[in-house]
């Protein structure tokens, strides 16, 4: 058996670029609907000794989802739900199942998956396994490796590999690392196989989830608030979020509410679920202890007032990617990081990255994110590939001091083809020595996902 594949070039251009903004025109396209065809696939592209980078909605902000050579395989139209399991909390899927549709598929039944990238309605299941997806509620719930209970992957051969999470609660058989084979998978970007099959671990849906919106009149109040509500045990916040001024006023402009603290440098959307009541006072009270008026705190409440609060954040990228969209002819780009650093290091780092960038003579950042987490994206418009090249010598430079603070040059997005030169920043040669050697284990001749992460 044998697949068609797309070779037309009008239709390799669709499948081109990924959110990243880099281009490769892939020398082919497969689109699988099934394991066996994924499978037949892999067989066709072993034979040729073609190259193969899987993709799903090619949401990568990395470029780990275009084809630097070889084909582009992609998984959209493996999307089923397969089976949801309530009394195991288990969803089965495959691979090109949006997290938006999977959540849908999960609320009748009181559960839901906690991870949740902020594109949603763009993110495939694959794609979240693939580079460990996470998003505001990993606050609580930590990332996607957290939530990945076993999968099936096809190699570059072919052939099927088949890993589950081990069930006992102790394990003294050899290097730790070798434990579970589920973690080689999360975060691998496509270089080890890809995966045609995941068992998701779901949650049950909390009770009572209330959002509060908490402008505050700059930056400083606004961060130390962040980690007086990760130390104070009177809240319980599944999600801190951070807007800068800029990103703020970009928010505002999405929910057309001009009106809202017109004059703050800053703005904290966090979210408490649970069973009980959200303790709102106690909210209040610490919010008006860093500075935020009280008269300005929005709350959103019950399912559409949080589907309109997940507007604030959705707004940002989006606002970002139109403001790029005219310079991507010329070689430019959006440029946003995805360093963190241990959360009350946070507003040093920040505070240092913009020095470091305004040596560089770079326009201030648009700066949002994940601040619970000491997690924050720094967006940049490149307008040309001298911008390109200015902005990643500032980043690098900035990136030293993340890894000083004990920090990560990649937070949620993988390394990609745009990170992989940073990874000798946080990686040393013996642990490269070790992803090389898991790497040739699974793909000898190196035709997976050619140029992402090594």
């Amino acid at each position: 058996m044998s697949l068609d594949l797309l070779r037309d070039p009008s239709a390799l251009e669709g499948y081109a670029r990924d959110v990243s903004g880099l281009r490769h025109v892939p020398e082919a396209v497969a689109r699988p609907e099934s394991h066996d065809e994924l499978v037949h696939v892999m067989r066709q592209a072993a034979a040729g000794q073609a190259c193969v980078t899987a993709a799903g909605a090619q949401t990568s902000t990395t470029g780990a989802s275009v084809a630097e050579r070889g084909w582009l395989l992609s998984t959209r139209a493996m999307d089923r739900i397969l089976d949801i399991d309530p009394a195991r909390r288990i969803a089965r899927v495959e691979p090109g199942v949006l997290i938006g549709d999977l959540q849908r598929a999960c609320a009748p039944f009181g559960l839901f998956f906690a991870p949740d990238p902020t594109s949603e309605e763009e993110c495939t299941v694959g794609g979240a396994i693939a580079c460990n997806a996470s998003g505001p509620r990993t606050l609580r719930h930590g990332a996607t490796r957290a939530h990945v209970r076993a999968l099936t992957a096809v190699l570059a051969d072919g052939s099927q590999y088949q890993a589950r999470r081990p069930l006992v609660e102790k394990n003294s058989v050899g290097y730790q690392l070798a434990h579970d084979p589920v973690d080689w998978f999360v975060g691998s970007e496509g270089t080890l196989g890809v995966v045609s099959e995941a068992e998701l671990q779901l949650l049950p849906l909390p009770a009572n989830v209330l959002g509060l919106g908490v402008p505050f009149p700059d930056e400083a109040g606004a961060l130390a608030f962040i980690v007086a509500a990760r130390e104070t045990p009177a809240v319980a916040p599944r999600c801190l979020e951070y807007f800068d001024g800029e990103s703020f006023a970009i928010a505002r402009g999405a929910m057309d509410d001009a009106a809202w603290a017109p004059r703050a440098g800053a703005m904290v959307y966090l979210e408490e679920a649970g069973d009980a009541e959200p303790p709102l006072d106690e909210w209040l009270a610490l919010a008006e202890r860093f500075g935020a008026n009280a008269g300005d705190v929005r709350a959103f409440d019950g399912e559409q007032a949080l589907r309109e609060a997940r507007r604030l954040r959705h707004a940002l990228p989006s606002a970002m990617h139109e403001r790029t969209a005219p310079y991507l002819p010329q070689g430019g780009r959006r440029m946003s990081t995805d360093w963190a650093v241990p959360y009350p290091l946070a507003a040093q780092a920040i505070a240092e990255a913009r020095r470091i960038c305004d040596a560089h003579h770079l326009p201030p950042a648009v700066t949002y994110g994940h601040l619970g987490n000491g997690h924050p994206h720094q967006n940049f418009v490149a307008r040309t590939p001298a911008d390109v090249a200015t902005i990643e010598r500032a980043l690098a430079e900035v990136l030293h001091a993340v890894i000083a603070m004990g920090g990560t040059v990649a937070a949620e997005h993988g390394i990609g083809k745009i990170k992989r030169k940073w990874l000798p920043l946080q990686a040393d040669a013996r642990q490269l020595a070790l992803m090389r050697a898991l790497k040739h284990a699974f793909d000898p001749d190196g035709r997976l996902a050619p140029g992402n992460i090594l």
